[in-house]
């Protein structure tokens, strides 16, 4: 009887080991890019496919999965992809980024490895080099929560990526070309919808009566904010950026470039089709997006521009919907723990960084800056020249200060960007937008407490109005015109992280720059070495390679 019960006790002791050592799953990728013929709005164009898609295969994971993606890069120039929204925790050589990466070369391939860290949510991917954004190249990136993590809400029948953003018929080169000789883009020719016009006449998404389905949109786009809704249909809001939020119900919802947002519809409506609509807003001429959804047991071709939604008017409509939205205190967050059980509201800030933009000219060319400094991606990348310690060869910390002149200065300096951050300080950022148009931002490795928009200028007092109790977790914040925007964060993931402008023009022409966060203690708990297989470039690419981090 003991014998039997000792080999009991080992083949436990046995499983118990197995499951310590079991690493977490492993999705496995190879993306061909090249270039091929599109017609989105019926003139070909020379568009960005990925494994002969437009737009890009949708990558489905879950929380912890570790993403193994082989990208063999067929194009004439070189390449990157971002993953925008995912955290890379310690990771930032994977954010595919011109500060972090140098880029894929024509004709050869880089595997991106990373992990989708205790993260669920909706996210998209997209290219950062050049204006290849502008040809495609992007696509939606799920995270679905463990089994053992429940989420707020039944689950659906199904779960559709809607990717919405503003469109141009003059190809990537041509509108490169632009930029660099000073012009501005100018207004979009249209909006398309999972790469379809308005004039795209076949359903794209299906619904059973009585059914609920998640929808998960993103805009995807260059420059515009597209106000999205369906006939007929409320959404009630379940999930941005990878937060669980308060389930308000909406008609129509304001998505700026670079959000996500994901919600829920229920097929309780006639048995027909309905238009999916996106239009853009703050702008003089509205462009509009249309896009089909059938119901299974609806008659093809019963879509009617009858009671077709019509888009809110003026920006302070988006900025009470901004203010609707609340982080779900009780749901769970991607660990077994409440979203609400991180009281950000009550950690003392120990720096204020206010963040200007500006438009102005330097050589005579068109630029965007942040706080009079417009970016300029030196050939080494700067996370590489602090890495193997030649940063003073390949740029400057900290050209621009805390709190920004008060007038901007008429000629932008154009310099690589890179503030030094302290690792693990609380600290407050202020985005202040002096200019007449939406400013979209977004901080790479992070998630950030959107804790205030309101018009006019910050001051200190108006940390009274902060909502420091279920703000919602995000990585993008919009700033309206003449109006300022507050985001609380602890700086706890060590690496090189780009805080940028998602409109692609401003991105293009400077206003971005880099925030370098490194670890005192140079330890692989908080920062992991360079990969083994990364690429090399600049003047690094021949160094010897500094001894790696250890425990």
């Amino acid at each position: 009887m003991g014998r039997v019960i000792l080999v009991a006790l080992l083949v436990c002791l046995s499983a118990a080991a197995t499951q310590v050592r079991a690493e977490d799953p492993y999705l496995f990728f190879t993306w061909n890019v090249t270039y091929g013929t599109i017609s989105p709005l019926g003139v070909p164009q020379k568009g960005i496919l990925i494994n002969g898609q437009f737009p890009g295969p949708n990558i489905n994971s879950t929380t912890n999965n570790n993403i193994v993606l082989n990208v063999f890069n067929n194009l004439d120039e070189p390449f990157l992809l971002t993953w925008m929204g995912i955290q890379h925790r310690k990771n930032s050589w994977q954010d595919g980024v011109l500060g972090t990466n140098c880029p894929i070369p024509p004709g050869t391939n880089f595997t991106y490895h990373f992990q989708v860290k205790d993260q669920i949510g909706s996210y998209i991917y997209y290219p950062t080099t050049a204006m290849h954004r502008a040809a495609g190249g992007f696509g939606g990136l799920r995270v679905n929560s463990r089994l053992l993590i429940p989420v707020p809400y039944a689950d659906p029948e199904d779960d559709y990526t809607v990717l919405i953003g503003d469109w141009y018929v003059k190809s990537h080169t041509a509108l490169k070309n632009f930029l660099d000789s000073g012009r501005s883009l100018g207004r979009p020719d249209a909006v398309l919808i999972n790469g379809k016009s308005a004039n795209y006449k076949r359903p794209l998404f299906t619904m059973k009566p009585g059914k609920t389905y998640k929808y998960r949109i993103c805009n995807v786009g260059l420059k515009d904010s597209l106000n999205f809704r369906i006939q007929d249909h409320p959404m009630k809001l379940v999930e941005m950026e990878g937060s669980h939020t308060v389930q308000n119900t909406y008609e129509s919802l304001d998505v700026h470039v670079g959000q996500c947002f994901s919600v829920l519809v229920t097929a309780d409506k006639a048995p027909k089709e309905y238009y999916m609509v996106a239009s853009t807003r703050f702008t003089k001429t509205v462009l509009t997006g249309k896009a089909i959804i059938r119901y299974t047991n609806g008659r093809r071709g019963s879509a009617t521009l009858k009671n077709l939604p019509e888009a809110p008017v003026g920006w302070a409509w988006s900025l009470n919907q901004f203010r609707s939205f609340r982080w779900n205190l009780t749901a769970s967050a991607a660990r077994p723990n409440p979203q609400g059980s991180y009281h950000y509201g009550k950690i003392p800030i120990t720096r204020t960084i206010k963040i200007v933009n500006s438009v102005s000219r330097a050589n005579g060319k068109l630029r965007y800056g942040i706080n009079g400094v417009s970016h300029v991606n030196p050939v080494t990348p700067l996370k590489l020249a602090e890495y193997y310690g030649v940063a003073n060869k390949v740029f400057k910390y900290n050209l621009i200060r805390d709190v920004p002149p008060k007038k901007q200065p008429v000629e932008l300096n154009l310099a690589p960007n890179v503030v030094n951050q302290t690792f693990r300080n609380f600290v407050e950022i202020i985005f202040e937008n002096h200019e007449k148009s939406l400013q979209s931002w977004h901080l790479s490795g992070y998630s950030f407490f959107a804790v205030s928009i309101e018009p006019g200028r910050w001051s200190p007092e108006k940390r009274r109005n902060y909502n420091l109790l279920d703000a919602v977790s995000r990585h993008t914040i919009q700033v309206y015109p003449k109006s300022y925007a507050a985001i609380l964060l602890t700086f706890d993931n060590a690496g090189m992280w780009n805080l940028r402008s998602e409109l692609t023009e401003n991105r293009y022409l400077g206003q971005q720059l880099y925030v370098s966060v490194l670890s005192p203690a140079r330890s692989l708990r908080d920062e992991y070495n360079l990969p083994d297989s990364a690429l090399l470039c600049g003047i690094v690419k021949d160094l010897t390679k500094p001894l790696p981090y250890s425990i």
